[in-house]
C-alpha cells in the first residue's frame, strides 16, 4: 500500500506521484530538452511506459502527441484522468492547465490565466512558464509574456534558462537595452542556452551590429547539434540574414542556405516543416531585395516540397511564406487550394478569433498575388496604412514581420507610388539606422521622383556597406 502513494520529487522539487524512478527520470529529461530546444522532447513517452498511473506523465505526454497530431493522445488522457484523484496538488494544477490547453474550443486568454495561476502556486516549474509564453507568442502579447516571467523571476533568479525567456518578450517590446542585459545573464549562467544566444543576436542584428551578431553566433554553433530542427536553422537563419542586411557577398548567404538550413533535412530526425519555415523566409528576403539569381532553383526544389499538403495549415506563418513559395514558381492550382483551406479554416473559428485571423488571411492573399506578380491587387491587400506590428498573430517575431514591411515599400515602389514611402521608410531609420537596404529603398524612391537627395541615400548606403563584411 505504501508503495502505490509514494511521492518522488521532479526537477522543480514539486511533488508527483509514482513509484517508478525512470518516470520520473523520463519527465525531468522532457524538461530539460524543451528549456533547451532540444530534439528529444518524445522522451517524455518513456514516463507513462514506465508508470501507467503518473498523471503528470500521463498529461504531458497527451500534450506533447496532440501538439504532433497523434491520435494516442486521448488514451494518455484517460489514463491521467482516471489517477487524478490520487494525484500531487501540483500534478492536479498542471492537468488542469494542459487539458485545457488541449481543448479544440480554447479560449487562449483563459488558456493563459489557467498557467498564470498555476504558476502563482508553483514559481518554479519553468515549462509551465514556457508553455504560457508560447501561448502569448502566438496571440501577439509579448507584454503578458513578460508580465509571466517577472511573476515567477524573484525565485529564480539563479535558475538556468529564466533569462533567455525574460529577455524575448523584453525583445518584442523594443526594449533592447534590456533585452541584452537579460540575454547576456542568461549566457554567463549557461552558454549553451540557444534562448540567450538568440536572444542577444536579435539585439546585435536589431542595432545593425551585424559583424558581431555573426561572430557571437559562429562562436555558439557548436552547440547547436542537438537542438530541435526548428531552433537550429533559426539560428542559422538569424546568421544568413545578418550577412543579407548588410550586404555581404551572396555566396555567404546562399553557403548558410545549403550547408546549415538545407542540410537539415538530411538528417533522420529532422522535422522539415520546421526547417522549411526558415528556408522559405530566408528565400522570401532574397527576392525582395532582388537577390535571386543565386536561388531560383532552390525555391523552385522547395516549393515542390511544399506542394505536399502534409506541410500545410501547421502555422499561419508557415501557411503564408508558402502560398508566396507556391505561386512564385507557378503553382497557382496548389496555392489556391491552400488558399481556400485557409478561408474555410476561418470560417469554422469564434467570430472574436475570426476578427482576429482576418488580417492574417489578407496578409495571405497578398502574398499570394505578390508571387503571380499583380503588385496593384497586393498591394490593395495590405493597404497603405499597413503595419507589420499588427500581424503577430501569424505567430512571428518583430524580425520575421520586418519582411512583410520591406514588402510594403516594395510594393509602393514596384506600382508607382514612391512619394508615399518616406514616413514609412524614416520610420524604420529612426529604429535601424545603419540598415543599408532601407537606404537603397530610399534611394530608389528619391529617383524614381527626380530628387536629387538619391545622391546622399546611395552614398549612406555604400559607406555601411563597406563598413560590414566586405
Amino acid at each position: 500500500m505504501e508503495a502505490e502513494t509514494e511521492m518522488k520529487l521532479d526537477r522543480w522539487g514539486y511533488e508527483v506521484r509514482t513509484c517508478s524512478d525512470a518516470c520520473i527520470s523520463a519527465i525531468n529529461s522532457y524538461y530539460h530538452q524543451v528549456l533547451s530546444y532540444g530534439r528529444n522532447r518524445s522522451v517524455i513517452l518513456e514516463a507513462p511506459e514506465s508508470d501507467p498511473e503518473c498523471v503528470l506523465g500521463n498529461i504531458l505526454a497527451a500534450h506533447f502527441l496532440c501538439s504532433a497530431g497523434s491520435s494516442r493522445a486521448s488514451q494518455l488522457i484517460n489514463a491521467a484522468t482516471s489517477c487524478l484523484e490520487r494525484a500531487s496538488s501540483y500534478e492536479k494544477a498542471v492537468f488542469e492547465a494542459l487539458i485545457y490547453l488541449i481543448s479544440p474550443d480554447r479560449d487562449d486568454v483563459l488558456a493563459v490565466e489557467l498557467h498564470s495561476k498555476l504558476l502563482q502556486d508553483f514559481p518554479r516549474d519553468l515549462v509551465s512558464l514556457k508553455r504560457a509564453q508560447v501561448l502569448c507568442f502566438y496571440m501577439g502579447r509579448a507584454d503578458l509574456s513578460l508580465k509571466l516571467v517577472e511573476q515567477v523571476l524573484p525565485i529564480n533568479v539563479h535558475e538556468d534558462y529564466i533569462y533567455g525567456m525574460l529577455a524575448f518578450p523584453l525583445l518584442e517590446l523594443g526594449r533592447m537595452e534590456d533585452a541584452e542585459t537579460a540575454g547576456k545573464k542568461g549566457y554567463e549562467i549557461n552558454k549553451d542556452d540557444p534562448w540567450s544566444q538568440h536572444a542577444l543576436c536579435h539585439v546585435y542584428q536589431y542595432e545593425c551590429r551585424f559583424k558581431e551578431a555573426v561572430e557571437f553566433m559562429n562562436n555558439c554553433a557548436r552547440s547547436w547539434g542537438s537542438l530541435s530542427s526548428f531552433m537550429y536553422t533559426h539560428n542559422w537563419w538569424h546568421v544568413a540574414l545578418c550577412y543579407l542586411e548588410a550586404h555581404a557577398p551572396m555566396e555567404k548567404v546562399r553557403d548558410i542556405y545549403d550547408k546549415c538550413i538545407w542540410k537539415e533535412l538530411e538528417r533522420s530526425d529532422a522535422m522539415p516543416a520546421e526547417v522549411y519555415l526558415n528556408a522559405v523566409g530566408l528565400l522570401l528576403r532574397v527576392y525582395i531585395r532582388g537577390e535571386r539569381d543565386l536561388f531560383e532553383d532552390h525555391l523552385k526544389n522547395i516549393a515542390k516540397c511544399l506542394t505536399d499538403q502534409a506541410f500545410w495549415f501547421l502555422e499561419w506563418h508557415l501557411d503564408i511564406l508558402i502560398l508566396w513559395a507556391l505561386s512564385c514558381t507557378g503553382e497557382f492550382e496548389k496555392a489556391e487550394d491552400l488558399l481556400k483551406g485557409l478561408n474555410s479554416r476561418i470560417s469554422t473559428m469564434s467570430k472574436k478569433k475570426q476578427q482576429l485571423m482576418q488580417r492574417g488571411l489578407s496578409l495571405a492573399e497578398a502574398l499570394y498575388k505578390y508571387g503571380t506578380g499583380d503588385n496593384e491587387v497586393a498591394l490593395e491587400l495590405l493597404g497603405h496604412d499597413f503595419d507589420a506590428i499588427n500581424y503577430k498573430i501569424i505567430g512571428a517575431s518583430d524580425e520575421q514581420l520586418d519582411v512583410f514591411t520591406e514588402l510594403h515599400i516594395i510594393l509602393l515602389l514596384n506600382t508607382g507610388e514612391a512619394d508615399r514611402l518616406y514616413s514609412l521608410i524614416e520610420k524604420q531609420l529612426k529604429k535601424r539606422e545603419g540598415a543599408p537596404f532601407l537606404w537603397r529603398l530610399l534611394e530608389k524612391g528619391y529617383s524614381m521622383l527626380g530628387r536629387e537627395e538619391a545622391m546622399s541615400c546611395g552614398e549612406k548606403a555604400r559607406k555601411l556597406e563597406a563598413t560590414y563584411f566586405n
